[in-house]
């Protein structure tokens, strides 16, 4: 790794970079067809786990050689693997906007992320979810007194929502409202910054599920307005198990920590009577106990390097045109609906679910991939409160197994148009 590469690592990032090519790996791969020979494979289930930049791929590649434990040691590789460890964090804070005096965690995923700020809440914390969110969204607070609130028609409805629910609340006790930047079912966008300010006109923080929304638009903490934002590598095209929670600090200074062990310890002493003192550290090392995924770090800050080259209205431009190619070919097939929660017009990142009259959603993935090589997913996408009120089911065994399930098509960075026409001509075949 170059002294000029690690020190490109806090550049500024801007909207706008001059678009360059962003290539994935899987570009190469080639798949059997159960017709007989092979076909370059469609990889279009990005909302799962992106594939893997060529860039993040490059940059892993030329660090290995010189991966050495974090805070651990004195030797060259060590004082290198923590120069850029640290460096990673830094690219981080500054590809989201971090605010002064904001920490940025590294944890496993966006489950993990949402689960340490969970378990760093003050006593009492009120939650506010809607239950249209993933399951990563939804499930982390049960400790916690939740106010489970209606899936919304409308970004506006969903802004009425909160503001009553709030003002119904007591007073004086934390509030907490976590809310997703994108669908991770119909791809549409919530109203974020609607959403912070009502709460913190309230006196709510709030949490951004940005998972979905990172890897298709700028995501700034300060401009949202939002108080923390958590997302995953895996679906930022950089793989190795890493993820953040970034923020503000102090509710995560005055909690416990999430995992006790070294690294976040400033002193342990044995008491005079038995037992052991503990003090902690106060810095982000406080939750990151452990030896850290310095690979899985290093990958997203490469992938935040990369799309911050490419420019966000370049990659938005690329998405909104083979989303447009997609929406319109679904439609002229009379036997697909695509699932929608705002309406058809709604801005929207490059996710669709649709169901296919006729079909179990996981067969018609099956033949997707058997006979045209292409990888979509089908199911309930850990959001099933969301996707069965989208379907119609009613009851809570509804849409559990079979054909009440849907189909889900999500594309990005590196996604040729090739590969949304073949969809398209592939489920109209599968339909005739």
């Amino acid at each position: 790794m170059s002294n000029s590469t690690i020190s490109a690592i806090s550049t500024p990032f801007s909207d706008t970079a001059s678009a360059v090519a962003l290539p994935v790996l899987s570009a190469d791969v080639r798949v059997p067809l159960r017709t007989g020979g092979e076909i370059a494979y469609a990889a279009l289930d990005y909302a799962a786990s992106a594939p893997v930049l060529s860039h993040v791929w490059a940059d892993v590649a030329e660090f290995a050689p010189l991966y050495g434990s974090v805070h651990r040691g004195a030797g060259h590789l060590s004082l290198r693997a923590t120069e850029l460890f640290e460096h990673s964090r830094a690219t981080v804070a500054a590809f989201l906007g971090c605010r002064p005096g904001d920490q940025v965690l590294f944890t496993r995923s966006t489950t993990d992320s949402l689960n340490l700020l969970a378990a760093a809440l003050p006593p009492k914390t009120r939650v506010f979810v809607f239950e249209s969110e993933h399951h990563a969204a939804l499930l982390p607070w049960r400790r916690h007194a939740v106010t489970h609130l209606p899936v919304p028609g409308s970004p506006e409805e969903s802004v009425r929502a909160l503001d009553e629910a709030l003002a119904g609340a007591p007073s004086g006790e934390p509030k907490l409202l976590c809310v997703t930047g994108a669908s991770n079912v119909t791809g549409e966008l919530w109203p974020v910054r609607e959403l912070a300010a009502v709460a913190h006109r309230h006196g709510a923080r709030v949490v951004l599920d940005a998972a979905q929304l990172a890897p298709h638009r700028r995501v700034n903490i300060a401009q949202l307005d939002v108080d923390w934002v958590a997302f995953s590598g895996h679906k930022l095209y950089a793989p190795f198990g890493a993820g953040v929670l970034a923020g503000r600090a102090d509710w995560l200074r005055a909690a416990e920590p999430y995992l006790a062990g070294g690294g976040a310890t400033r002193v342990v002493a044995s008491r005079a009577g038995g037992g052991l003192a503990v003090e902690w550290v106060a810095d982000e090392a406080r939750h990151e106990a452990g030896s850290p995924n310095v690979i899985g770090c290093y990958a997203i800050a490469s992938a935040c390097r990369a799309l911050s080259a490419a420019g966000f209205d370049a990659l938005e431009a690329h998405e909104s045109r083979l989303l447009g190619l997609l929406r319109e070919g679904l439609a002229r097939v009379p036997a697909v609906r695509e699932l929608s929660l705002f309406g058809p017009g709604a801005p929207r990142v490059a996710v669709v679910s649709f169901t296919v009259a006729g079909w179990d959603s996981a067969e018609f993935a099956r033949e997707l991939s058997e006979r045209y090589g292409i990888g979509v997913r089908a199911g309930l996408f850990c959001a099933q409160p969301l996707v069965r009120r989208l379907l119609g089911a009613q009851g809570p065994a509804d849409g559990c197994a079979g054909p009440e399930q849907a189909v889900r098509v999500s594309f990005g960075a590196g996604t040729p148009e090739e590969h949304v026409t073949r969809l398209v001509r592939a489920v109209g075949e599968l339909t005739a």
